[in-house]
């Protein structure tokens, strides 16, 4: 075992790179948005975003009970993996974020063409049945500006320590070898 391997407890310098975070956004549409609930409780859902500017864009319907919520306490945060975008090795990002509700008419009109062809890629029909699907009465836009970030790349954990890598890592040993 390396040195770099030791200490698994301190995965920092496993982090992940910029060029590798610029692909995950590229590649995933899924992130776990969580909030504090009502109660305080910390709540999450699973939702599409896309990321434009340093910023995160994300939108639900009015109704939702996370809209209040993150109007009365606007600290989030959002958790993307790389699981189901065909990034073979395991990825991850958390950003503590500060999210501003947009209701305004110019904000939807600009997110939600973004938002639904970044959802239907290379569907222009689909992309905008959707934006029109997407565009109801008391629909809200979040705008998430992070604060913290931290991100981890299991590639680099696993070259650290080879025995440990999962078999179906793209760097894994066949087993016909």
């Amino acid at each position: 075992m390396t040195d770099t391997a030791k200490n698994w407890e301190d995965v920092k310098k496993y982090n992940l790179d910029e060029q590798d975070e610029k692909d995950m956004f590229d590649a995933q549409i899924e992130c776990t948005l969580i909030w504090a609930g009502k109660e305080g409780w910390p709540m999450g859902v699973i939702v599409n975003y896309i990321n434009r500017d340093g910023r995160f864009w994300l939108t639900a319907s009015e109704e939702r009970p996370r809209v209040n919520s993150i109007r009365k306490d606007p600290r989030v945060s959002i958790a993307i993996t790389s699981k189901g975008s065909g990034i073979i090795e395991r990825r991850s990002l958390t950003y503590k974020c500060r999210a501003v509700v947009h209701t305004d008419r110019e904000t939807l009109d600009w997110v939600l063409p973004e938002f639904a062809n970044a959802m239907r890629p290379g569907e222009p029909e689909k992309a905008e049945a959707f934006r029109e699907m997407l565009d109801s009465p008391g629909r809200v836009v979040f705008e998430l500006t992070p604060e913290t970030r931290i991100g981890f790349d299991s590639a680099k954990m696993w070259k650290a320590s080879e025995g440990a890598r999962p078999s179906d890592s793209p760097s894994a040993p066949s087993k016909t070898d």
